[in-house]
């Protein structure tokens, strides 16, 4: 694991500190040059620091935390702090390069096992809760199903005709969890999202062809029909999503840009079947 090798983040940190002090600009270089080198660098202002050697040994430090920051929970930081003693030192260890190794692929079987309960644990979890929501939720008036188990509300109808799955539209939107958390909203951004129907999740492609531009509806989409188990950190796997959807127009296909701003993946290129919500989402893919 790349966070647990902080001998070499260090070591390439200072060569590459060291690298950048021997690379001085000519003129000032040549300026400077009869000038004696000051040992005694001035007390940073923010952080009271005695010297540079106490300030940028503050700042590895603080490199450091980073590093382990999502193992915290895992290690001792005094063994740690030991380790790098007797690492630096040039004291003999506890361990061999050899010993290491094999501890180093232990400890990363152990995380990985533990990440894969934990996202199995959420999984099952957003799934129990979701199918909650949809069994409470299908009874509200107003709301209808369809064969699909897609529910949605008619906010308010537009006019015109009903896009077809090859259809390009434009919408806005804002997506949240059953929990009220928005985690996407091309209103926010101040930008409509345009996207072929045929290349977001289900419950989009189904929804949509229902409305006409100017519509409004709000769709409550289970897992099957959104991302299932592939949903990205905001959103987390199996969750059922809720949609405010607003289709502004169906695009003339000679006038839709091609994959321009796509809820749900950062660039036009990025392949539909796993999307991500992110600055330029889209609702999802298939």
């Amino acid at each position: 694991m790349q966070r647990l090798k902080i001998h070499v983040a260090i070591v390439a940190g200072l060569l590459a500190l060291a690298g950048c002090s021997s690379s001085s600009a000519p003129d000032t270089a040549n300026k400077d040059k009869d000038k004696p080198a000051s040992t005694d660098a001035p007390a940073s202002t923010a952080g009271g620091f005695a010297n540079e050697k106490e300030k940028y040994s503050y700042m590895v430090g603080l490199d450091i935390s980073r590093s382990l920051g999502s193992i915290k929970d895992e290690i001792d930081v005094s063994v740690v702090e030991k380790a790098l003693d007797d690492g630096l030192s040039g004291k003999t260890t506890r361990m061999t390069q050899e010993e290491a190794l094999k501890v180093r692929q232990e400890f990363m079987q152990k995380l990985q096992a533990k990440q894969a309960s934990k996202s199995k644990e959420e999984s099952e979890k957003n799934q129990k809760e979701g199918d909650e929501f949809l069994a409470k939720n299908k009874d509200k008036p107003g709301v209808k199903v369809t064969a699909s188990g897609l529910q949605y509300e008619v906010v308010k109808e537009g006019t015109g005709e009903h896009p077809k799955p090859t259809d390009t539209v434009k919408v806005d939107y804002t997506g949240t969890k059953i929990d009220g958390t928005k985690f996407d909203s091309s209103i926010d951004r101040g930008q409509p999202a345009t996207f072929p129907l045929n290349g977001v999740i289900p419950g989009w492609t189904e929804g949509l062809q229902l409305m006409t531009p100017g519509s409004e509806y709000k769709f409550y989409i289970p897992a099957a029909l959104a991302y299932k188990d592939h949903g990205p950190p905001n959103i987390g796997q199996n969750a059922t999503l809720i949609f405010d959807v607003k289709l502004l127009s169906i695009e003339a296909p000679a006038a839709a840009p091609a994959a321009v701003n796509k809820p749900g993946t950062q660039t036009p290129a990025a392949k539909p079947a796993k999307p991500e919500v992110k600055p330029t989402p889209k609702p999802g893919s298939k």
